[in-house]
């Protein structure tokens, strides 16, 4: 196995004087898919946006790729890095939202090169045929001039994932991707979502799909009041989990 793509050393997040997250400590290797469960509230989200820098860390050390995301060491000290390098930063991470976010005015082809072309520098030509490569790796080769109001939610979210990967990254973030959608279309998404897995992408999902967590993670991990109460494979967590926790919470979820 490779080196960690990301690695949580007692990762803390508060908001005020509300403690999110109260040590975070894992690791996802590279071509991982690790898949975070637990109630709401219980920081899952909250730290997938520590990954990308979305929201700051309020201690403990967390890297991806080996480096620090939104913050330059100096001298022993942490100094906050300025927006264009957390940018850059950011250029190896996708995410996925729950609620798409896609550029409403934008066509769906427009929506997908932006960033390539703005970010990554391509050229326009090539950023639309890689854009058309991935709409018809997701099955939407035929929604290239569709603007998001003419998408049904499942087709805005599988737009989302193939913008995403436009920006060609090494480790995806999925924030509970299905849970917006009709129950008819998320078979949809997951369908592209364990596509991924099977190329080998590093993913970091937070979602309520037991069957997707049992069937693609790698490892599981369960929190709960913003720690990691348990983690493995999904064999030994889903089945047989150690944690009373754990236990109390899958016995009402499946």
């Amino acid at each position: 196995m490779s080196s960690a793509i990301i690695s949580a050393r007692g990762v803390q997040k508060s908001f005020g004087r509300v403690d999110v997250l109260k040590g975070i400590d894992l690791d996802l290797f590279e071509g991982q898919v690790m898949c975070l469960l637990g109630p709401s509230g219980s920081g899952k989200s909250t730290f997938l946006r520590c990954v990308n820098h979305l929201e700051s860390v309020s201690g403990g050390v967390l890297t991806v790729h080996g480096q620090l995301v939104g913050y330059r060491e100096r001298r022993g000290r942490l100094y906050e890095s300025s927006e264009a390098e957390i940018c850059r930063d950011r250029s190896d991470i996708g995410m996925v939202f729950q609620h798409f976010n896609l550029f409403p005015h934008m066509t769906v082809l427009e929506n997908l090169t932006i960033g390539p072309v703005t970010v990554r520098g391509k050229s326009r030509k090539a950023a639309a045929v890689r854009a058309v490569e991935l709409l018809d790796q997701v099955g939407l080769g035929d929604k290239l001039k569709a603007y998001p109001r003419q998408l049904s939610g499942g087709q805005q979210q599988r737009v989302a994932i193939a913008r995403a990967l436009a920006m060609e990254p090494r480790l995806m973030l999925f924030d509970e991707p299905t849970s917006a959608l009709d129950p008819e279309l998320v078979g949809d998404v997951l369908a592209v979502m364990k596509n991924l897995a099977s190329e080998g992408m590093t993913m970091l999902v937070v979602t309520h799909e037991m069957g997707f967590a049992r069937e693609v993670a790698d490892v599981v991990v369960f929190m709960d009041g913003g720690v990691v109460v348990e983690s493995g494979p999904p064999g030994e967590v889903l089945d047989n989990p150690r944690n009373e926790r754990t236990r109390a919470f899958l016995s009402a979820v499946l």
